[in-house]
């Protein structure tokens, strides 16, 4: 293999590096629906109850230099909307819990309507639009049942 041959098959291998990157990080803070097929027990989260119209549960851990900025973020969100509660869980000493719900970074978002039902998932830093904007869905698609 000549030098050419060797720059054409790096530059090659470098375009795909790259472009797959991009791809991973645009997907990453964008919303992703669930299907609805489990109910999230408030219990196991160490919670009493869940929010009476939707609950916003994040998934930290003590290392999460973004975790708190999201933590701000999402507890403003949920004192701005009656009947929305935040939970958050530390999952630093709860692997369990990390293997239950695949949460594979933090942090982690999860929209649970009314019942407990996951209707959106967040991986990273969500938006404070994109949050509010999946909220008014799970609250819209409840009042229409």
């Amino acid at each position: 293999m000549n030098l050419s041959e060797a720059a054409i098959v790096l530059a090659a291998l470098l375009a795909v590096t790259v472009g797959g990157g991009f791809i991973l990080r645009w997907q990453q803070n964008r919303p992703r629906r669930q299907n609805p097929a489990e109910i999230v027990e408030p219990e196991r989260l160490g919670a009493t109850a869940l929010g009476e119209r939707a609950t916003l549960l994040q998934f930290s851990t003590e290392m999460c230099a973004r975790c708190p900025g999201v933590h701000r973020t999402l507890g403003a969100i949920a004192d701005a909307h009656d009947g929305v509660l935040h939970l958050d869980v530390d999952l630093t000493h709860r692997p369990d819990i990390a293997k239950h719900f695949h949460v594979l970074q933090t942090p982690t978002t999860l929209i649970l309507d009314r019942t407990g039902v996951i209707q959106t998932r967040f991986g990273g830093t969500p938006s404070r639009g994109a949050v509010e904007l999946e909220l008014g869905r799970v609250a819209a698609e409840d009042a229409r049942v």
